[in-house]
């Protein structure tokens, strides 16, 4: 192993890894100016071609001096990290600090047999987490080896990776579950708006137009032609539906250990998340009316670590898990946080207050169609019902229970949410009641728990007396 405290830049690799996404990001450019108007003599057609050689020159120069500049060190106590151009940066990240870590291994980093790191912090900003965008398995195990001495990660020494020990594999999706998956999120779907986007993008180009309106018509005349189409085109998208969901969650896996929570999942493009189970600040269990009617449920795990976009995906069980067998996981995983089915209703005059509450979008639909558009002034109405549908659901769906230390709350009519913390991870809690609150005897209670931004829970609805009971618990020391 190399001496912790050597300075190192990233995997040459990264400049393929940089260059290959830049190209895959000006395809469309590269497809317009150099093919599809390759003739083309127009001078802004011609600016553009030239504007977008200097960029890619300058591209291909950035991307050297990035990684060239690019440089980090491994100290006995910290992650120094040294970056920047024509401006120097340092930023130095105490190891106790790193409190999850993730692992992504991309298509492009499994041709040089390569994968990156995230390691986050609790912290929010640009600066929470560091990242590895492209290194070596062997480095990110003496990285994580590291974090491991500060009694952060359970990776062996030597780079000798040593996931499974130790762990108990709770959960692994089997085709039954990828097929469930790719129907319950809809993704054969796609197919349809993909071949929408393409048709209007040719033509941009071509004349097509009358084309698909002789096909068309065409079509209409021989119906039995167009039940055969039908039934390729729906098969064509399940297929790719259900490509698309095992790409993203094939190989899933859950396991766990007395100190951590392992979410692995991916087929060919592959990733791994970690989350130390102390840091999980609450519990989010989201069903949808499909998932509801079908009995699945989707839970997700909030910590004070936890990270955008693709990474907060991986923070969650996985998403298509029937709700009891979803409900017997969390159980094992994290039996401080149970989940109860029986909760408290909000009385009917919750109701009646949220229905007599001002409706701002139907009143600016209908004044902007009063002006713009009066003939559509109709569609205020259907705005109006539906706001109405909305707030019926939110108060029949809305329910709460305090049991010890832990508070439940559900709301949500389209998509359910039940929201599960203890009182040691809240943060801050608010009691307030507008003059119309006052009138109906209620008030609205918040709380908020640490999170990549915070997260904010409301009870709109409470009794004063219910509010201040829930004020008084958890002030309790």
């Amino acid at each position: 192993m190399n001496d912790a405290h050597d300075v190192k830049r990233y995997h040459p690799a990264w400049i393929a890894v940089e260059l290959i996404t830049a190209l895959k990001n000006s395809v469309f450019a590269i497809v317009f100016l150099f093919i599809l108007k390759a003739n083309s003599t127009s001078g802004w057609i011609v600016w553009g071609r030239y504007l977008f050689i200097a960029a890619a020159i300058l591209t291909i120069f950035s991307v050297f001096m990035k990684w060239f500049m690019h440089r980090y060190e491994l100290q006995a106590s910290s992650i120094v990290v040294k970056e920047g151009i024509l401006v120097k940066k340092q930023r130095t990240v105490a190891i106790e600090r790193i409190q999850n870590h993730h692992s992504n291994t991309t298509f492009v980093h499994r041709w040089f047999n390569l994968t990156s790191l995230t390691l986050e912090t609790g912290t929010s900003g640009d600066d929470a987490a560091i990242t590895f965008p492209v290194i070596t398995n062997l480095e990110k195990d003496r990285i994580l080896s590291l974090l491991e001495e500060k009694g952060s990660a359970q990776v062996a020494e030597n780079g000798e990776n040593l996931e499974q020990k130790g762990r108990t594999v709770h959960f692994r999706s089997t085709r039954k579950d990828l097929f469930k998956a790719s129907f319950t999120s809809l993704s054969f779907l796609a197919i349809f708006p993909l071949l929408s986007a393409v048709y209007f993008n040719l033509a941009d180009f071509f004349d097509i137009e009358d084309s698909a309106g002789n096909a068309a018509e065409y079509l209409i005349g021989h119906w039995w032609m167009l039940i055969i189409l039908f039934v390729i085109a729906m098969a064509l998208s399940v297929a790719i539906g259900f490509f698309k969901t095992v790409i993203k969650y094939g190989n899933y896996e859950i396991s766990d250990d007395a100190e951590r929570i392992y979410i692995e999942k991916g087929v060919g493009s592959s990733s791994s998340f970690s989350i130390q189970k102390h840091k999980v600040q609450a519990i989010v269990v989201e069903q949808s009316i499909l998932k509801r009617l079908l009995g699945l449920a989707s839970i997700k795990l909030i910590t004070v670590g936890s990270a955008e976009g693709e990474e907060k995906d991986s923070s969650s069980l996985y998403p298509f898990m029937p709700k009891h067998e979803a409900y017997e996981l969390l159980h094992t995983l994290l039996p401080d946080y149970p989940i109860e089915e029986n909760m408290s209703r909000f009385p009917l005059k919750v109701l009646w207050l949220k229905l007599v509450l001002p409706y701002y979008l139907t009143i600016l639909t209908a004044a902007g169609l009063f002006f713009f558009k009066r003939e559509w002034i109709w569609a205020a109405a259907i705005i109006f019902f539906l706001s109405v549908i909305s707030r019926v659901l939110d108060y029949y769906f809305t329910s709460y229970i305090r049991h010890g230390d832990t508070v439940q709350v559900r709301r949500g009519g389209i998509t359910n949410e039940t929201f599960v913390t203890r009182r040691s991870q809240i943060q801050q809690i608010t009691v307030r009641h507008s003059w119309i609150q006052r009138k109906f005897g209620v008030a609205s209670l918040s709380f908020i728990n640490r999170a990549k931004p915070m997260h904010t829970s409301e009870l709109y609805g409470l009794s004063k007396d219910q509010a201040s009971e829930f004020y008084r618990w958890y002030h309790r020391s």
